[in-house]
């Protein structure tokens, strides 16, 4: 039953950064409002830690299975995929590299209040 009630919560804040993205006068992805909601909910401890541990450690042990059908539906694109290759591999590299340097600049900063 514990697991049913965290997997709940993880539903409920998708649910309403969707409920939230409807309402939005642009597009702005559901799903991320809800990350952020409970992001935020975690910081306030509005949301323990404990009240979604084992259904997030299952859910991000097997992540890599569920990109699976994201990767498959992303063939439905290949004709733009392939025109545009090039644009798609640099903003690939330059997010990598300022997630790469961001990472680790907040690491070192922790580090140091420590």
């Amino acid at each position: 039953m514990k697991i049913f009630l965290q997997l709940f919560i993880l539903i409920l804040f998708t649910l309403v950064g969707e409920a939230i993205a409807y309402y939005l006068p642009f597009n702005f992805p559901g799903s991320l409002i809800g990350l952020l909601l409970l992001f935020i909910a975690l910081l306030l401890k509005i949301v323990k830690i404990e009240h979604i541990k084992n259904v997030s450690l299952f859910l991000q042990k097997y992540m890599a299975f569920l990109f699976v059908p994201l990767c498959v539906g992303m063939m439905q694109y290949f004709d733009l995929i392939e025109l545009h290759w090039v644009e798609i591999l640099l903003v690939l590299v330059v997010s990598t590299i300022v997630t790469l340097i961001t990472t680790a600049f907040v690491a070192q900063r922790g580090v140091k209040n420590e």
